[in-house]
């Protein structure tokens, strides 16, 4: 299925490992331009090399840290325009309530929360000037089940899906459609982190972590790759009339 993405844009944040690498490698296939930014920039200028040697696209790359002040300016700059703009960077340590200081709490919230929110009212101008773009924000699971031993997350999350869902009620009318997703867990380096956390508060021992995931649906965490095809289908003209959703990609684990 052609999914019309080739020579479209996207900007892509987080991009340099886990669900956000995957996204790109997905979008790549399909012919789509990318800008990519994330903290590492030896990461992404590997990812860039990966991507370039194996795709006809151009690949430009943003070494930043977005929890800084400013830094969504830089990346506007950066990027310009753009027909799509993904949000993924974050990384909400786990921990319940007491756990989390306030310090935490706000520099956590700084990328993922506040990094968001201000990336989307620089691109969503853009957009609204051109009359045409997508905004898809990686949000997570715990918005919808909440979670004890994961509080900041949970928190954050749930804001993220509300912040999505009101600026979609809005943007329709000027040709942009805004819509998320929200991953269960997902094989990554950042999940491994947040498994030993839970592993040490329900079974006093950070290296029991992979027992955690004997109850999830098929025995197991989601593949990167199955968040990064979603992504690129619902960014994709294929999925036009698709705004102010957030689709919840966890095999119904949140149900249970």
């Amino acid at each position: 299925m052609d999914l019309f993405l080739n020579n479209k844009t996207a900007l892509i944040t987080g991009a340099s490992k886990g669900i956000g690498k995957a996204i790109a490698e997905s979008l790549a296939q399909e012919g789509c331009n990318l800008a990519l930014t994330a903290r590492s920039g030896d990461m992404l200028e590997d990812v860039k090399a990966t991507l370039q040697k194996k795709h006809n696209i151009s690949v430009e790359i943003f070494p930043i840290d977005l929890s800084l002040k400013n830094s969504a300016e830089q990346i506007s700059e950066f990027a310009g325009n753009v027909d799509i703009l993904i949000n993924n960077a974050g990384a909400i340590p786990p921990g319940e309530l007491t756990a989390i200081d306030e310090e935490t709490w706000r520099e956590a919230w700084n990328l993922k929360v506040f990094g968001y929110i201000n990336l989307c009212r620089l691109f969503y101008s853009k957009m609204k000037e051109a009359k045409s773009g997508v905004i898809l924000n990686i949000i997570g699971a715990a918005a919808v089940k909440p979670m004890y031993a994961y509080i900041a997350g949970t928190t954050g999350n749930a804001g993220l899906t509300a912040f999505t869902k009101a600026l979609s009620n809005g943007s329709t009318y000027n040709g942009v459609r805004v819509l998320g997703i929200s991953p269960g867990l997902t094989a990554s380096d950042r999940m491994v982190t947040m498994m030993r956390g839970q592993a040490k508060e329900k079974l006093g021992n950070e290296e029991r972590w992979e027992e955690l995931f004997k109850d999830l649906p098929f025995g197991r965490a989601a593949k990167a790759e199955e968040v990064a095809d979603l992504a690129t289908f619902l960014v994709s003209p294929r999925s036009d009339y698709t705004s102010g959703t957030v689709i919840t990609l966890d095999a119904g684990a949140s149900n249970h």
